[in-house]
């Protein structure tokens, strides 16, 4: 009877209490194993929500007010608080808040349909429609009234005299708060309905569908923003990059309002590199000598940040066939007015035809291979391992799933098979790739995670422990915890970047 207790109470030590909060702010409370990774607890995930996959979302953590995507391949341990390894139940101890962690939107992408799982589309939809009530672009004043009538039609069906009158929904739930300020509630509840009412012959799910490519339409949706210094010393931060479906954005931040500075879509970007906390952004068509140089603040963020940048870069690049083939389609069903065949599943792409990125396409995956840049025309053994994010790489053209090798049967669970693949050349690797441990400080959402917020941020003490060697980030960069900083970094000399 004692051993069976006892061997309750290890199997009990051995497990940690996982808070997944989801695009719909609907939490999952999972007791995970003290060894799992980030690409276990996401299955556990899509699991419990029914999802055959999740191809475009991720598992964050937060440092210093902005989201970090895990490496999935990693365990959960490099992202967790310290306390993370130690005994999670002790006798007269309080019990310890949850680790939190959040399923978001990773990569963008403007139609819908690319998405084939219909649960990973809805939660890619209520992202959206989050981001929507904290958009701000006032010279689209009227697509905010679009939205707001697609959304009161994916969530509440056609508009009905009977059923739908006076103030049938909340405006605060549908609009950002300058709109409400601008235009009052009561103009909205008297307008709304009649925008409602015109998409009464469009499906819920085509109304989705219509609302993920309406909102894409805005600038500060579709989009993550980063923080950098115009150089070493500034403080605050007054530079925002922002990573947007096509490219990126500079912009300026002048009295809390950003001004864009440079559009730079894919095209016009030569190289992406940074020297420790340097940033740099080669220019296509520019000498080196015009290059963009940002600082970062920390070495690890500027890791992180490169790789989220080159792993969009290849998505963009290998779903451009998928979304031309969606074009034509949508076209051709236009042009025959058939309603009934656009919404239905006739059109819905096999989720295989898109060559998701692996799961630890953004996070700190090991990759020790180099080839010489044009040695074949199809991906090698070594350039089927880029989705790891190498030092230095470069990408040509997409080309079409006739072309694409037979996909590998080690395809990760909750991604899909490769079918339409970019052509990913390894040159060369320089420095040594770090797996630091990240420590997590959780975002308020709501009133209950403000409290966890706060109950972590009392376990976790800023201060080095005695004799310890880390290495240090500048004063206030949450990545620079002493405890996640105890294995080698890479030294300021060496250089990484990205070939686009």
């Amino acid at each position: 009877m004692a051993g069976t207790l006892g061997s309750d109470v290890e199997t009990v030590s051995q497990l940690r209490d996982v808070l997944v909060v989801l695009p719909t702010q609907e939490t999952l409370r999972l007791a995970v194993e003290v060894r799992a990774t980030g690409q276990e607890l996401l299955q556990r995930v899509c699991d419990l929500k029914s999802m055959r996959e999740a191809p475009l979302f991720g598992l964050s953590v937060v440092r210093d007010n902005e989201h970090v995507f895990m490496d999935l391949t990693q365990k959960l341990s490099k992202y967790f608080a310290k306390d993370w390894k130690k005994e999670a139940y002790k006798s007269g101890e309080p019990r310890r808040p949850p680790f939190v962690t959040f399923l978001r939107v990773q990569y963008y992408v403007e139609n819908g349909r690319v998405i084939s799982d219909r649960t990973a589309r809805h939660l890619y939809y209520r992202h959206l429609r989050e981001r929507v009530l904290r958009s701000e672009c006032p010279h689209r004043e009227e697509l905010y009234f679009l939205l707001a009538g697609l959304a009161l039609q994916a969530e509440l069906g056609r508009h009905r005299e009977a059923a739908h009158t006076g103030r049938y929904f909340q405006p605060h739930a549908y609009f950002p708060p300058w709109i409400l300020a601008k235009w009052g509630i009561e103009f909205v509840l008297q307008h709304v309905p009649a925008v409602h009412r015109e998409h009464r012959g469009l499906m819920p799910l085509e109304a989705e569908l219509r609302f993920i490519q309406e909102a894409c339409r805005l600038d500060d949706v579709p989009i993550h923003f980063f923080r950098l210094h115009k150089d070493k010393k500034e403080a605050p931060p007054t530079i925002v990059l922002g990573l947007t479906l096509k490219g990126m954005h500079i912009y300026q931040e002048v009295n809390r309002t950003r001004q864009l500075l440079h559009d730079l879509p894919w095209s016009r970007v030569d190289k992406l590199a940074f020297l420790g906390k340097k940033f740099e952004i080669q220019r296509a068509g520019l000498p080196s000598a015009q290059k963009l140089v940002y600082y970062t603040g920390c070495p690890l963020r500027s890791r992180h940040l490169l790789r989220l940048l080159s792993s969009s870069h290849r998505l963009h690049l290998r779903v451009q066939p998928v979304l031309q083939q969606l074009r034509q389609l949508q076209e051709a069903e236009e042009k025959k007015h058939y309603c009934e065949s656009y919404v239905s599943d006739g059109l819905e792409l096999d989720g295989r035809l898109v060559p998701w990125p692996s799961p630890g396409s953004a996070g700190s995956g090991n990759s020790g291979h180099s080839a010489d840049s044009h040695t074949s025309s199809h991906p090698s053994s070594a350039e089927a391992d880029a989705y790891h994010m190498p030092k230095e790489m470069s990408v040509d053209e997409p080309f079409l799933a006739g072309d694409a090798p037979a996909p590998e049967d080690d395809t990760p669970a909750c991604s899909q098979e490769p079918h339409a693949v970019g052509r990913i050349t390894l040159v060369k690797m320089r420095g040594a790739e770090s797996t630091q441990a990240l420590r997590q400080i959780p975002v308020a959402q709501g009133q209950g995670l403000m409290k966890l917020h706060s109950q972590r941020q009392d376990d976790m003490g800023n201060g080095a422990p005695p004799g310890s060697s880390a290495h240090h980030c500048p004063s206030g960069c949450a990545w620079g915890d002493p405890q996640c900083l105890s294995l080698d970094l890479a030294e300021e000399g060496q250089l990484e970047e990205c070939v686009v």
